[in-house]
């Protein structure tokens, strides 16, 4: 009850497990739990956030390189192209066109990008725009299904965890439903927690969602054979962290020689824009 006061500290899952662990009396076997799957799902997320570092750092810094470029260097360039009414090649002439406008209608971008971070969150508040969404997000390439095995790695290690502690496996498929982030996902887990309190096994229940990979409901229904199920569910995310692990792999791999292209074309078309008409005015003198 004393938890459940500050529910911005202790999420659902926390109060769950207190709760089982006080009502069997043994809260310290329960704690111990909850403290390995915290320090298991920190170190998960720090691999995964710590893959996509240098990437992000690199993107951002290209980004940032072109916008300095295109609205402080290129306007001074311009003056000294007219100045010497210098003969500009193609790329000079696409280079000058993007700065008048980036340097013209600059708050076009400012508002676009305010709204952005405003007005979408507001926009996927509504459950049809986020269902939408959120389809459309595990259909990109690599990101989204590396974004479906994150899912899967916490859904079942979470489940694992809370069943393991006692909790009924209904009330353990509500707790997990509301974190996984995915209005997809709820409605499937929401959708198997009535099959499984009409009487279905937790697999069929699973299956018959039709979302989740075949090796998520065969490897429960053999947990729920042998009377092993927090187990096997527990096994079953450490192949799932595994195998998100190697598409953050795949994912930096890809990104890493992709990001060199587009760095060498982009300084290569600089150099030609900006040095050609340069090196021209000086052959001149």
């Amino acid at each position: 009850k004393a938890l459940e006061k500050h529910p911005d500290v202790f999420d659902q899952v926390y109060i769950a497990l207190v709760r089982s662990g006080e009502s069997a009396g043994i809260l310290d076997n329960i704690l111990t739990r909850l403290a390995e799957n915290l320090e298991n799902q920190r170190e998960f997320t720090s691999k995964v956030k710590g893959a996509m570092l240098y990437p992000a750092i690199v993107i951002g810094g290209m980004v940032l390189v072109a916008i300095i470029m295109i609205l402080f260097v290129i306007p001074k360039l311009t003056t000294l192209y007219e100045e010497f009414q210098a003969e500009l090649p193609l790329p000079t002439k696409i280079l000058l066109q993007v700065s008048k406008l980036a340097t013209h209608f600059w708050w076009l971008g400012l508002i676009g990008l305010i709204g952005l971070v405003f007005i979408i969150p507001q926009l996927l508040r509504n459950p049809i725009l986020k269902k939408q969404y959120d389809r459309l997000f595990l259909r990109i390439p690599i990101i989204g299904s590396l974004r479906k095995q994150i899912m899967l790695t916490e859904f079942t290690r979470t489940l694992g965890l809370l069943i393991s502690a006692g909790v009924l496996i209904v009330d353990a498929l509500e707790i997990v439903r509301r974190s996984l982030g995915n209005s997809l996902y709820e409605e499937a887990v929401a959708q198997a927690g009535q099959d499984v309190q009409r009487g279905f096994p937790l697999a069929v229940a699973l299956a018959e969602t039709g979302i989740f990979p075949p090796i998520l409901p065969q490897m429960i229904s053999v947990g729920e054979e042998t009377g092993k199920l927090d187990e096997v569910l527990a096994k079953v995310s450490a192949y799932f962290e595994q195998e998100s692990a190697q598409s953050v792999k795949n994912l930096t791999t890809a990104l890493e020689p992709l990001i060199m292209i587009v760095l060498g074309v982009g300084v290569g078309f600089l150099i030609i824009s900006i040095i050609m008409p340069i090196y021209n005015l000086t052959s001149k003198f």
